[in-house]
């Protein structure tokens, strides 16, 4: 049977984690304190003068339709957090804690769902809202925006093409080191915020090779990078694929021979 001292065993296992979700250090705090009075009641309606403020002064404007209508048109500077799929969990990972939200949705079920969601993460009460569609909450200040979706295979033939385009690998850890896209950068979606400025000069210098080509496990994660990218001016194309389509779709493969780690739980 197998046998290690104690400490080299934490290190061991400490050294195999992968990244957890930012707003768990909230919640124990929060259930501590207990539940107070929960409103779910709209808040206030946002106008499409409001909303270009509020992205002008940093808060978070959050738009809740799912990631095609999003890449379609959305209001330049407004988050994809798709509230359809795990959209509270990598806003809470995210967010800087205490940022005024605002949210917009196709109709105020959205809304009304999100508010839910946040709720369980001790965010009790978004800013202000919207509904409608982005055309009805756009304004000089803050236009429509857009950006092209692709698949693996649409950048198997972008690479065939130009080996030196940008790609971009927001999946954690543990799921780049079972294997990405030959010559990916890797920022994990959680750290894409704090590391823009690493991203933005690093597509500037491959600008001559056409937007940055985003992926992660599903398509998720990387409608909500493209989103923040497009929000700082970096062109970008949401690669809406799953993963495991990559090496089938033509895509050259790296798999480095790395150690396990625990706690890939979030890999959508």
């Amino acid at each position: 049977m197998f046998s290690a001292p104690e400490d080299d065993f934490v290190a061991d296992l400490i050294a195999g984690l992968d990244a957890y979700p930012a707003h768990y250090a909230h919640m124990g705090p929060a259930n501590q304190r207990g539940a107070g009075p929960i409103d779910l009641s709209l808040p206030s309606i946002a106008t499409a003068d409001e909303i270009a403020r509020r992205i002008a002064a940093g808060e978070w404007v959050v738009d809740l339709r799912h990631r095609k209508a999003f890449a379609a048109d959305h209001v330049k500077g407004a988050l994809s957090f798709d509230v359809h799929g795990n959209a509270v969990t990598y806003l809470g990972w995210m967010i800087d804690w205490g940022t005024p939200i605002t949210l917009l949705g196709s109709d105020a079920s959205e809304v009304q769902l999100m508010q839910r969601e946040l709720v369980r993460i001790g965010i009790d009460r978004p800013a202000a809202y919207a509904v409608g569609t982005s055309k009805e909450w756009a304004s000089p200040a803050a236009p429509v925006s857009g950006y092209r979706r692709a698949t693996h295979a649409d950048l198997a033939t972008a690479l065939a093409e130009d080996p030196a385009i940008p790609v971009l690998d927001l999946r954690r850890n543990g799921e780049f080191d079972d294997g990405y896209v030959s010559g990916a950068k890797h920022v994990p979606l959680h750290e894409l915020r704090s590391r823009i400025d690493e991203v933005s000069d690093w597509a500037g210098t491959s600008a001559d090779h056409g937007p940055v080509w985003i992926y992660c496990g599903s398509g998720f994660r990387a409608s909500i990078g493209a989103s923040l990218l497009d929000g700082f001016d970096i062109p970008v194309v949401h690669v809406d694929d799953d993963f495991v389509n990559a090496e089938a779709a033509g895509l050259t493969i790296t798999r480095p021979a790395v150690g396990h780690r625990i706690g890939a739980a979030y890999a959508d």
